[in-house]
């Protein structure tokens, strides 16, 4: 049986009239983007493109730095700007996707009036305030929500839109392998004829630098294992998001229920949990775990924060790391001990 279209149609419905002839739209990415956040933002330009004739900015804070994010801007033409070189003044209207104001993983000004958040992240009470809500949990990706607004509008999905969805679907749920929905299922079913393979595999398969593979070495070489539980702390990082991929990388270890794994990046600690626990909520463990020293938020399996600012000094750095693994372990009921390393020798 079809996913039931009738809330996307009727959000949909009421933005596009509410927007309608209110100046330039301005769409806010969460900071260092991933594709689903990208996709969705494009998305939603494209649909007040479309059925208004409104052109709408994308921006985000911080860098896209994962080859795999920079290939996907380049061969898609997904036009993407960073918020510190706009005037937000010039615009009228504020939204924002797969983000919610106020959760310290965006740069949207504290003064910045949000009107239209769209997201499948825990709903925060703050986010009820603002004019136009539709936040999604039980869906696996926010791209999934633009794409059901797409289809309830009977806008046609040409095969570079099709593509971004589908990547974006692809890569937030692991290929329908983590945290998906019915609805997530059928809008990737939906697109997969749609899609331009060649490009996709592009996208996958990145050309990467030296020290991609050396953080590789470093979350190997750092990773201390505490029976179920594992921690890595890659120190500097040239790319924010490298944290989150060692972590899905280190879940592989046999035996590992939770992965968390932190890095330095431009005056900031960067943090990103994993787990494959039906009992644990990642986003609720991380928001534990860094309570009193920073933000943080996720879903059932994934999560990241942000502790800012924070020194660049190694021993601090390192200090951070044992305190941190500390709460996680007496959280989880788990015995501290001195940990193990990942690799013996």
């Amino acid at each position: 049986m079809p996913v039931d279209l009738s809330r996307s149609l009727e959000f949909s419905g009421k933005l596009l009239e509410w927007v309608r002839g209110k100046g330039r739209i301005l769409i806010f990415c969460h900071d260092h983007p991933d594709p689903d956040s990208l996709a969705a933002a494009y998305a939603l330009k494209h649909l007040f493109l479309v059925k208004t004739g409104q052109e709408a900015t994308i921006a985000f804070g911080g860098i896209i730095g994962r080859g795999e994010n920079r290939n996907m801007v380049r061969l898609l033409e997904i036009d993407a700007v960073n918020v510190d070189s706009l005037d937000l003044n010039e615009f009228s209207v504020f939204c924002s996707v797969d983000t919610q104001p106020g959760t310290g993983n965006n740069s949207i000004p504290a003064d910045c009036i949000v009107e239209v958040v769209i997201d499948h992240h825990p709903l925060r009470e703050s986010t009820l305030q603002y004019r136009m809500v539709d936040v999604r949990e039980d869906y696996g990706a926010s791209a999934t929500i633009l794409f059901e607004y797409l289809k309830a509008q009977d806008i046609t999905i040409c095969t570079k839109l099709a593509t971004i969805l589908f990547y974006a679907i692809k890569s937030e749920t692991q290929d329908l392998g983590r945290e998906w929905s019915k609805a997530d299922r059928e809008a990737y079913l939906s697109l997969v004829p749609l899609v331009n393979n060649h490009i996709l595999y592009e996208i996958t398969h990145p050309k990467v630098p030296r020290g991609y593979f050396g953080s590789f070495n470093q979350a190997i070489e750092s990773a201390r294992v505490y029976g179920d539980v594992l921690v890595f702390n890659l120190f500097e990082i040239e790319v924010p998001d490298m944290v989150a991929e060692m972590a899905d990388f280190l879940m592989r270890f046999d035996g590992i229920d939770v992965a968390l794994g932190m890095g330095h990046f431009e005056e900031m600690e960067i943090l990103s949990l994993r787990t494959n626990s039906e009992a644990i909520n990642a986003g609720d463990l991380i928001q534990k775990v860094v309570v009193g020293l920073g933000t943080a938020g996720g879903h059932g399996m994934i999560a990241g924060g942000q502790i800012r600012p924070f020194s660049s000094d190694k021993a601090l750095q390192k200090e951070l790391e044992l305190s941190l693994t500390r709460r996680l372990l007496a959280i989880l009921g788990r015995d501290a001990g001195r940990g193990r390393k990942l690799l013996s020798g």
